[in-house]
């Protein structure tokens, strides 16, 4: 493994989170994927500050090929209790510390030791890779790129999505939509705070109907029981409202979110939530006509559901030695995949309970060793 733990020294050395650009490690990663014979197309986003890219090694009359799949960027340490420089490898013992050893440097640097292997060999099918940004945000990257992918390298007829699970198959995990309430009200001398209309109050109202429909879901709605948590979900992560105490606040936001199961179709939870809100405003309206609560969903993402019959999943098991599936908790820009119609799994090093997102980050050799010889059967299977 020593060509993968230099790479992966040079790639925490990358301080990618989502908050900075990436384009010194996707320069770097760019580099090395090009001096090695790969066909690369650089992908940038609007601002010119963001960029992932598509690779493709071999012949392109060899078939479709199998393409491998992670995001470069990795989520803040600030705030977090970290004993060592999250930006520098640290090994010791049998651990690799740093931000993003986890999720997900581990598996790119393992992408990219393959690819120096697949560069020194014939190939009878191509090596497809896909690196993004900004997944830690929303899979926001891959819902950018996605369009190019076709046109640049075409459509694989494998994929693999390296997210930590402890080199399991999964297939499958929730789809999510983010979503901002903007409520109103109307302002005026907390004195008289009966006569006007406070925004908090329509906010808290709302807050608590979100909550009745999570009852709902919960007790009533669609059950998958390869989830620790086997319903949709609906949850608020943020409130906020009002300037000072003796002011009625006239506005007041709320952040929330749902994660849905595939038998749970997404527009169809939006039209309940929104129902509840017409509900909530329709009962102040009559002294308060200026009662409104805006609904505005800004992010979302597919989720990923898999048939076990599948031909992807014996693949799978076979390349990462396993015999089982299972279903994660965190989301992934493999739904973008199979929406496309390309048989796509999550299988990668690392613990995303264990590790991920933790200060004192790590991924264990063993996890790394594993991800590699995967990584080899792949390189085998594409020049038999």
């Amino acid at each position: 493994m020593t060509q993968t733990l230099d790479i992966l020294d040079r790639l925490i050395g990358y301080n990618s989170i989502s908050a900075n650009s990436n384009l010194d490690i996707i320069a770097y990663i760019e580099e090395f994927l090009r001096t090695r014979g790969f066909e690369v197309s650089h992908v940038p986003d609007e601002s010119g500050q963001k960029a992932g890219l598509y690779a493709t090694l071999g012949p392109a009359s060899g078939g479709d090929g199998v393409m491998l799949s992670a995001h470069t960027d990795v989520v803040p340490v600030a705030g977090q209790d970290w004993s060592k420089d999250p930006f520098k490898l640290t090994r010791e013992g049998d651990r690799l510390f740093g931000r993003g050893t986890t999720d997900m440097k581990g598996y790119v640097a393992s992408v990219m030791a393959l690819a120096d292997r697949a560069s020194k060999t014939q190939l009878n099918e191509p090596l497809k890779i896909a690196f993004s940004y900004d997944e830690e945000v929303g899979c926001v990257g891959i819902k950018n790129m996605i369009d190019q992918l076709e046109p640049s390298i075409g459509l694989p007829r494998a994929c693999f999505v390296g997210e930590p699970t402890e080199m399991q198959v999964a297939i499958g995990h929730k789809g999510k939509a983010a979503l901002r309430a903007t409520c109103h009200g109307e302002a005026g001398h907390s004195a008289l705070a009966p006569q006007f209309l406070n925004a908090l109050h329509l906010a808290t109202d709302f807050v608590g109907a979100l909550r009745d429909i999570q009852t709902d879901l919960a007790r009533n709605g669609a059950r998958d029981a390869a989830y620790g948590v086997p319903y949709s979900t609906v949850h608020v992560g943020k409130l906020s409202g009002g300037t000072a105490l003796n002011i009625v606040p006239d506005t007041a936001s709320i952040d929330f979110e749902y994660r849905h199961l595939a038998a749970d179709k997404p527009d169809d939870l939006l039209k309940r939530i929104q129902k509840a809100a017409d509900e909530i405003v329709h009962k102040r309206q009559g002294p308060f006509p200026e009662a409104r609560i805006e609904v505005d969903q800004y992010n979302a993402y597919p989720g990923l559901d898999v048939d076990e019959h599948n031909a992807i999943v014996p693949y799978a098991q076979k390349l990462a030695q396993t015999n089982t599936v299972t279903k994660v908790a965190f989301g992934t820009e493999a739904g973008y995949f199979d929406e496309l119609g390309i048989p796509t799994v999550v299988c990668g090093p690392g613990s995303m309970e264990g590790q991920g997102h933790k200060p004192d980050e790590y991924i264990t050799l063993e996890q790394l060793r594993a991800c590699d010889m995967m990584m080899d059967r792949i390189l085998h299977d594409l020049k038999a």
